[in-house]
């Protein structure tokens, strides 16, 4: 009898989430909005490299996924704050002992690639 894969991107409910946070992108304006709500301005120069149009979409998916909340403030010009609902904000537990591993570990994982890319030169 044939076994079943164990890990399906279409069953396992970890695959899902991990779509959520797996993204730089995403983990990023997570971090953006640790601290509380901010402003998409404020935001895109808070998070270097990201583009007006990736920002754009990376909020939106998250805001689809109850990650974020969105409030349009009416005035000249719109002003538009996002802020983590409550289950984003249980992410960021998650999210700080990444960043910690990855400041921790950082410069292992460099030094091994380094290695491993000499090795096969």
């Amino acid at each position: 009898m044939k076994k079943l894969p164990d890990i399906s991107l279409e069953a396992c409910r970890y695959s899902h989430v991990l779509d959520i946070i797996s993204n730089k992108w995403t983990a990023l304006a997570i971090y953006a909005m640790e601290d509380g709500t901010i402003r998409y301005g404020e935001m895109k120069r808070r998070i270097e490299g990201i583009s007006q149009k990736m920002l754009t979409q990376t909020l939106k998916q998250l805001e689809r996924d109850g990650v974020v909340s969105r409030k349009l403030i009416p005035s000249v010009p719109p002003i538009t704050e996002y802020s983590l609902t409550p289950l984003g904000e249980s992410l960021l537990p998650i999210m700080n002992m990444l960043k910690i591993w990855a400041v921790d570990h950082y410069d292992d994982v460099k030094q091994a690639r380094e290695g491993y890319d000499s090795d096969k030169s």
